[in-house]
């Protein structure tokens, strides 16, 4: 039995999928009431905390993935108290299920961390390298084998926030004073990601790692604009700006940390994941956005649930019980 948490997110709602078609045995667990897809099945919990009671949802549990977390809100304010609700959920509440976990007999837990969680400049960031530390303290103590998964951007049918935001942008046909920057970033695809969750599930070599994985083709914020004005079959837009006067129009602004995102590089090295694991992404950047750019022009962006029309591998190699 495999227990996600978060299932109702971009990531957890295809890894659901993904391993429903496979019917493998899945619970879900949620805030409130969930009405999943049969054979999965749905226990409530309430809020995740360093309290909340996982006893019902762990039984009979051996791998668990955990996906819940307090994501990063624009223009949330920094400082003690915002700290501490991020710590609540995504610190607290993490090692509070692995404890649970673990004591339940959990052979396995996949946590799904965040690239920035090498840094601390910010709450979100802060927290999940708690996280990671608190979580890597229990499994050492207990034996139950952890696994570290530090994504960059995530994007696929059903994303949200700034790819969102951009994409829209794009194809309204806004000019964006964005040619002149040669950064590079890292993304990863949904399909990528959740497959890469399945291979971490069950692989030996896979327990006690940490990995940064990601789509294997790195972008600069210009290509990315092309490749989805391209998807759209719209102009990409696209005029020159000296980033420094952008970066000092976001302080002006109050917006640096956007256009830090939009400016500054991120890239992620695959390599572990493919020596450590054989693995490498099932999908190509050009694929990835091609499905999304299809679910966001079928309506997705009002509402439509994500779905990536490929499936994902690694589902073969899990246990059905």
């Amino acid at each position: 039995m495999i227990l996600i948490t978060g299932a109702s997110g971009l990531v957890g709602g295809e890894l659901r999928r993904a391993l429903t078609a496979a019917q493998m045995p899945l619970r879900l667990a949620g805030r409130g009431a969930v009405s999943p897809e049969p054979p999965a099945q749905a226990v409530p919990v309430g809020d995740i905390g360093p309290c909340t009671d996982w006893r019902r949802a762990l039984a009979g549990v051996s791998l668990v993935v955990h996906l819940a977390a307090r994501v990063h809100r624009m223009g949330e304010a920094e400082g003690p108290e915002t700290l501490a609700r991020y710590r609540e959920v995504n610190t607290l509440g993490a090692c509070r299920l692995a404890s649970e976990a673990a004591a339940a007999g959990v052979r396995r837990f996949v946590f799904l961390s965040s690239i920035k969680a090498g840094e601390d400049n910010d709450p979100y960031s802060l927290s999940k390298r708690e996280a990671e530390q608190g979580l890597a303290a229990i499994a050492a103590e207990s034996g139950m084998e952890l696994v570290i998964i530090r994504p960059p951007l995530v994007y696929g049918p059903g994303v949200k926030a700034n790819f969102l935001r951009l994409l829209r942008l794009v194809d309204r046909g806004v000019p964006l004073p964005l040619a002149s920057l040669r950064n590079a970033r890292s993304l990863i695809f949904v399909g990528n990601l959740v497959d890469f969750i399945i291979c971490c599930l069950t692989h030996p070599a896979a327990a006690g790692q940490t990995f940064s994985v990601s789509d294997d083709h790195d972008l600069s914020t210009p290509e990315l604009i092309r490749n989805l004005a391209q998807a759209l079959e719209k102009p990409a837009r696209l005029w020159p700006c000296p980033p420094a006067l952008l970066r000092l129009l976001g302080a002006v602004s109050g917006r640096s940390r956007e256009i830090d995102r939009l400016c500054g590089s991120l890239t992620v090295d695959n390599t572990l994941a493919r020596a450590a694991l054989a693995w490498r992404p099932p999908f190509t950047v050009e694929q990835g956005l091609r499905q999304t750019v299809d679910w966001y022009r079928q309506g997705g962006d009002r509402g439509q649930p994500g779905v990536f029309r490929q499936s994902v591998t690694g589902v073969d190699h899990l246990p059905q019980g």
